[in-house]
């Protein structure tokens, strides 16, 4: 029971805390809504179940070689940095005028370069999914309950970005928000290349 409440823990820690995922459904709930964030999240969803099986079904492999982690943190570190400066820089949108939508694939193709989903998915799979078994059922249960919970908290973090859109209604007020979610983001670029 202490397991599993161990683990429970650390899939709600892990998905719930502020992250590339997470920063970017808010601030794109913040500039577009809840309903035009739908597809990015969708995409998020399908690259969080998708990588997190391949790491629960590669996770031997993945471990003896480190130094691909380090190559795909550094990309996705680079990547989350421009995504910021194209946040913490876009305009104010308004009801007639909305900046660049992101759609599933983004959302999708975000997770190869997630340092923070593939740490926590090598943790998930070599830590705590061992400790319920060793075959493949067990690991892609595990990825679907961590993906559902995950879609969970993208769904939070949008709707947290669109009671912040109404917060910060004006032009400049909404310059403020898109610099202090850019930012936001920028801090978990660093984050994921600063050792651990």
């Amino acid at each position: 029971m202490m397991v599993i409440a161990v683990t429970l823990y650390f899939i709600l820690t892990m998905t719930y805390s502020p992250g590339p995922n997470n920063l970017l459904c808010a601030a794109h709930g913040s500039q577009h809504g809840f309903r035009q964030t739908i597809p990015l999240m969708i995409g998020m969803f399908f690259g969080l179940a998708a990588l997190s099986v391949a790491i629960g079904l590669g996770a031997v492999f993945i471990e003896k070689n480190s130094e691909l982690i380090q190559i795909l943190i550094y990309s996705g570190a680079i990547y989350i940095g421009y995504l910021s400066y194209k946040l913490a820089f876009s305009t104010h949108v308004s009801q007639n005028n909305s900046t660049q939508l992101l759609g599933a694939s983004t959302g999708f193709l975000l997770q190869i370069v997630n340092g923070k989903s593939w740490v926590h998915f090598i943790i998930l799979m070599t830590t705590f999914a061992s400790q319920f078994g060793t075959g493949y059922g067990i690991k892609i249960l595990f990825a679907l309950t961590n993906s559902v919970i995950a879609f969970s908290s993208l769904c939070v973090w949008t709707f947290a970005g669109t009671i912040l859109r109404k917060l910060f209604n004006t032009p400049k007020q909404a310059r403020v928000l898109n610099l202090i979610l850019g930012i936001s983001l920028l801090s978990v670029a660093i984050w994921l290349i600063l050792p651990h």
